[in-house]
């Protein structure tokens, strides 16, 4: 016997027991040991930040970081999962910071590096446990107790071993950049970073005169979106082959130079009257000199000039020079230059100073501090924050009549990735760099071997970052992070770069170390892996080995914690310290996933690192590299990548946007029918989700996997919401589960017991093995429905795996959805009779248990990668009737594999269109509103295809139950029943016959719709002339709808059109009205809670003449289909309650009948 199955199923009380067990009897490391010998399938976890709350997102990308590995251990594979968590960089100081109080590094430093790096340290943990509760409680199957740690020693030392290498193959070095800066964090920040800190803002945007020098009342005119940078121009840029206007403002009198192509814009913009005097090209504007707008710098540099190459001499600053990025899209086609605030301005003066002898050319002008506010070089402005200062710099030009115009420019700007208050700026600093440009080519070649999905990736989003890539920033100027391994001679400045601790302890005449001791001491809890970082590793000096008497002291910087990211698959094991064969076992891998914004973040710092250090490039190979120098074949360090999309959050608000609520039903009660509904992004602040937990605790865990897997790709955007999720239940969850508990309940009914008088081992419940079973006949010996469920079994099992082996999860969620339905609504509901008649021992029925059973136990199993919680209860009680002889848990079987031998491809296409024609059968009585209850008298079919019209005839009676019609014909003869209305496809035919649309529609409605497709199906297309033109139109072109004639109703499929008579007789009428009583009596069985083998004793009282008539008629009918033993036309001894048929009231008894009753 199975166990009984609960009626009223709560999944999230079911995912608590499969918890238990899986822990209780160690499942996950069973199903590691069970493949300890296996082909490894790499799967690479990336880390996230634990000092942060798991939320939503984190529960899609762990769902499907875990179905990919179970399936690949199912399917042979050895998968091991480890763990890892992103420990260093901004994620972490900025809310220690916050917890302190504190914002800028001077604040930190008050407060004390070495507490605040304590602090990191413990916060990096704080938030474990729900990291813990979340991983288990969606099913995540990884191992946390072995995980990598990105502060950890080991981590560190690898991560050292890899910039060492970088430093000593001359690939990382310490450059003068325009960087992008975090002002108020004092660090600058890698292209990744920016651009995960991105979003629309309003800045000012202004038009200033630059007087020239030399022509009285003549101006260029200037455009740029920073006024704050102003008080650094050091230059004007045109471009060279842009035709230049100077136009004469009548009014004014003055003169004004800007961009020919944008004369026209610009004056309408300002709402000026211009004449052109003269047009130049660029070229002929350069050297002119201007007036700068603010003296800070002309003070001292005005006529400040510098001897050419040439051997002339020439102004340095306030020049127009060339520039090829100036363009005419906006602005005035003039470009103010301050180059310390814009990485092409910065190209632009280095490219002036290579004009110039050395030491001649022009200087850098800033007059802005590291913390992004103004110095005492602009005194009026001195301590102002520079976006701060924008409105006074606007003033003070305005008031000096150097302002032409001002307006608000929308445009996309970066923040602080970390600190989204934050604006970054481009600032000049000396900073270490990783020279991938070096690399670009063979990072595109690595990237063009990876399988993105979607595959735009490639192309698209990632490839343009590669082909756009400039040298990485690696320096940090912070605290909290992995410290920069480079050791400088106090004396000579010269560099060596440290691969590990023991290697610095190694050099000659190493002090400082006790520095770490010393607080060890003080504090035996400190973690020993603080010795590798701030403060401690600063205290580490030794002998230089570049000048006598000199010292080696660490740089002061920490590095991007995106590197740290990115060195996981060989800083995990420790690499090449410890673990040597571990690293090399699982390079490169073969799976990973992330959201779409890890692009530029985690999957770019692991291409170009694994580039860098594994890769050939212009002959330089790593020695250490994993792979022999001749088989380093790309893609790696990995071969598959599923990139997520953006999860949004779905919610309903009042009209004035003050109360939010995450249902309709809350809504609804709070504010009537005033209330709009919202999409948008997830967001901390507005709380328009509910957390993981809550879902877990209302629908389980297994709900919230299948909704993402089957609801569409995983690289769409998906909509995280309680409606959402709780609408997808029934769709395969609860059908899976009725079905199962529908065998369960009849099985045990009838005492089927797959188990009894079994011959031989039932081993993991397959085909061959359940052979062995009593009364199991081969699949040929079967009746038809059986052999096409298993068919389609087959057929299911071989599409998911293809779509599985292709990382396509929702294909593969589409073709189980698919099989489901037909089981559930086509197999088991024609069944129903064969589970149900009274001859145990009939062969019809045995056949039907061992197919329901077959395919229910195959579904576990391929289900089991995405609702391991259902599966695993399933599968526990199905085979559990075996006790130890077959896997204990779902998740130790082998994946099934498609027997062809099984599949029937003809019988799977016609049992195809007679569900088709089943199913348009009750479309069309929907669109009539006569309910399946209802009797018909005739449907007639019209095949596209006669091919199975014989074998569609011999099952006239399963159509005629299915529709409950009295007669099904077949003919040819569709006219007589519709009418067919062809419309044109607007879009495509309105652009090609423009104006005789409206003629080509009248043509098309007062044709005969049926002779219009005979043609289109004899020539592939209709045509006709009008007005002399000759009109063609194909089958794209034209939208063909059927209309019913009178007293029928209709509906078209792809193979087919049915059409139902929709007159009534009055014995119909009746006979409907019986099966509306039937339908009450099964629903108020359910009411009683009646066991499903109960006989029970009807009762019904009615007014009615007709109602009576129908129960008189129908009375053996009624009996049968509600296990009833009579049906009376009297009150019965029970409580009775009261219902509608038709237009009628009736009174309904149901008693459940005595044993001599029922006997």
């Amino acid at each position: 016997m199975f166990q009984e199955v609960k009626n009223n199923v709560s999944f999230p009380q079911l995912e608590g027991d499969v918890l238990a067990f899986w822990r209780e009897n160690r499942i996950y490391d069973k199903s590691l040991e069970n493949r300890q010998d296996a082909t490894d399938f790499v799967f690479y976890e990336g880390p996230p930040t634990a000092n942060g709350l798991p939320h939503p997102g984190h529960c899609l990308t762990r769902a499907i970081k875990d179905v990919f590995p179970r399936y690949k251990t199912m399917r042979g594979y050895r998968c091991t999962r480890k763990a890892g968590w992103d420990t260093h960089g901004l994620p972490v100081e900025v809310e220690v910071c916050k917890e302190l109080g504190i914002h800028s590094k001077e604040e930190i430093e008050e407060y004390g590096i070495e507490p605040f790096i304590h602090r990191c340290q413990s916060s990096v943990w704080r938030y474990m446990k729900e990291w813990e509760r979340l991983t288990e409680r969606l099913g995540f199957w990884i191992h946390l107790d072995d995980a990598y740690v990105t502060y950890h020693k080991s981590y560190v030392e690898s991560v050292w071993w890899s910039l060492k290498q970088l430093f000593d193959r001359g690939l990382l070095y310490k450059g003068h950049k325009i960087v992008w800066w975090w002002a108020q964090g004092g660090t600058a920040l890698s292209s990744g970073e920016v651009g995960q800190g991105y979003r629309e803002v309003a800045d000012p945007s202004v038009f200033v005169r630059f007087p020239l020098v030399d022509r009285d009342k003549t101006s260029l005119l200037v455009w740029t979106t920073t006024p704050w940078t102003l008080p650094s121009n050091q230059f004007a840029a045109v471009h060279p082959d842009l035709r230049y206007a100077t136009v004469l403002d009548a009014e004014t009198g003055e003169r004004l130079i800007l961009a020919e192509a944008l004369v026209e814009t610009v004056a309408e913009k300002a709402k000026r009257e211009w004449t052109v005097e003269s047009t130049c090209s660029g070229s002929e504007l350069l050297g002119v000199r201007y007036q700068p707008p603010f003296d800070y710098y002309a003070k001292d540099h005005l006529d400040q000039t510098g001897k050419l190459k040439g051997g002339s001499e020439e102004a340095l600053y306030w020049k127009v020079v060339g520039a090829d990025f100036v363009t005419t899209e906006s602005g005035t086609g003039v470009v103010h230059q301050a180059p310390a605030f814009g990485e092409v301005d910065y190209d632009v003066l280095i490219s002036e100073k290579e004009r110039f002898e050395p030491g001649q050319g022009p200087d850098l002008f800033c007059a802005i501090g590291p913390d992004g506010k103004f110095t005492d070089v602009a005194p009026e402005y001195e301590g102002q924050w520079v976006k701060d200062a924008d409105k006074a710099i606007g003033r003070r030009l305005r008031e000096e009549g150097k302002l032409f115009h001002q307006e608000q420019y929308l445009h996309d700007y970066p923040f602080c990735w970390r600190a989204s208050e934050d604006p970054l700026i481009q600032y000049p600093r000396e900073s270490w760099f990783i020279r991938t440009t070096k690399f670009r080519e063979s990072m595109l070649a690595n990237n063009e071997a990876i399988n993105w999905l979607p595959d735009h990736i490639k192309q698209g989003r990632f490839g343009n970052f590669l082909e756009s890539n400039v040298d990485w920033a690696l320096s940090r100027e912070r605290y909290w992070g992995t410290p920069l391994p480079i050791w400088v001679c106090e004396s000579t400045g010269e560099m060596e770069a440290i691969g590990s601790y023991d290697e610095l302890l190694g050099k000659p005449g190493v002090a400082g170390a006790e520095v770490w001791e010393t607080a060890k001491k003080q504090n035996p809890d400190l973690p020993d892996d603080l010795l590798v970082h701030k403060p401690y590793i600063d205290e580490v000096t030794y002998e230089s080995p570049f000048s006598d008497n000199a010292r080696m002291k660490r740089v002061s910087e920490v590095i991007d914690c995106w590197y740290d990211s990115g060195a996981m698959p060989f800083a995990q094991w420790g690499y090449p310290h410890q673990e040597t064969e571990g690293f090399q076992s699982q390079f490169p891998a073969d799976f990973i996933s992330e959201a779409l914004d890890q692009t530029r973040g985690w999957f770019y710092s692991q291409l170009a690192i694994s580039t860098m250090l594994f890769g050939p490039e212009e002959g330089l190979t790593s020695k250490d590299s994993p792979l022999p120098e001749d088989e380093r074949p790309w893609p790696h360090p990995f071969q598959n990548c599923i990139v997520l999309g953006l999860m949004l959050a779905e919610w309903w608000e009042s009209p004035d946007g003050k109360q939010r609520f995450l249902s309709e039903d809350e809504a609804r009660e709070a504010c009537g029918k005033k209330y709009v509904k919202k999409v948008g992004k997830m967001s901390k602040q507005l709380r328009n989700y509910r957390s993981p937990q809550e879902i877990f605790d209302n629908y389980g865990a297994d709900a919230l996997r299948w909704y993402f897997f089957a609801n569409q790709p995983p690289w769409n955007s998906i909509i995280y919401s309680d409606r959402a999720i709780r609408e997808s239940i029934p769709e395969f969850l609860l059908r899976f589960w009725n079905v199962y508990s529908f065998f369960v309940i009849y099985a045990n009914i009838d005492g089927f017991d797959p188990a009894k008088d079994f011959n031989g081992s039932p081993g993991q419940l397959e085909s061959a093995k359940l052979a062995g079973g009593k009364n199991y006949r081969s699949v040929e010996q079967r009746g038809e429905l059986d052999r096409w469920v298993l068919s389609e079994l087959q057929l299911m099992v071989g599409k998911v795996t293809e779509c599985m082996d292709a990382y396509d999860n929702y294909g593969a969620c589409q073709s189980i959805e698919s099989f489901l339905d037909g089981l559930s609504n086509w197999y088991v509901r024609r069944s129903r009779d064969r589970f149900w008649a009274k001859d145990r021992e009939s062969v019809d029925k045995s056949d039907a248990y061992w197919t329901l059973y077959e395919c229910l136990v195959t579904m576990a199993k391929v289900v089991a990668p995405f609702v391991p919680f259902v599966s695993e209860t399933i599968w526990r009680n199905l085979s559990g009737v075996f006790g130890d002889q077959t896997p204990e848990s779902v998740h130790l079987c082998d994946y099934p594999t498609a027997n062809e031998q099984w599949q029937d491809d003809v019988l799977s296409e016609r049992m195809a269109l007679l569900r088709e024609v089943a199913s348009l059968g009750r479309s069309a009585r929907m669109e009539a509103k006569l309910k399946v209850r209802q009797p018909l008298a005739l449907v007639e079919v019209i095949l596209a295809s006669p091919e199975h019209q014989g074998w569609l005839a011999d099952h006239g009676k399963i159509l005629a139950n299915e529709l409950n019609v009295k007669e099904v014909a077949y003919t040819q003869d569709a006219e007589e029943y519709i009418n067919y209305l062809v419309q044109p496809n607007f879009k495509r035919v309105g652009p090609r016959v423009g104006k005789l649309m409206p003629k080509v529609k009248k043509w098309l409605n007062t044709a005969d719709g049926a002779a219009l497709l005979a043609e289109m199906k004899a020539n592939g297309h209709v045509s006709t002339e009008i007005d002399g033109q000759q009109i063609e139109l194909n089958g794209d072109d034209l939208e063909v709808r059927l209309q019913a004639k009178e007293g029928w109703a209709a509906a078209q499929g792809a193979s087919s059109v049915v059409v139902l008579s929709t007159d009534l007789t009055d014995e119909m009428i009746r006979e409907g009205l019986a099966n509306d009583l039937i339908r009450l009596v099964q629903d108020r069985r359910k009411e009683l809670n009646l066991d499903f083998t109960d006989r029970i004793a009807i009762g019904i009282e009615t007014e009615s003449e007709i109602v009576k008539r129908a129960v008189e008629e129908n009375a053996s009918h009624i009996q049968a289909e509600t296990l009833g033993i009579r049906v009376v036309n009297h009150a019965l001894d029970v409580e009775a309650v009261t219902k509608t048929v038709g237009e009628s009231d009736v009174i309904l008894y149901i008693r459940v009948a005595q044993d001599e009753e029922a006997n």
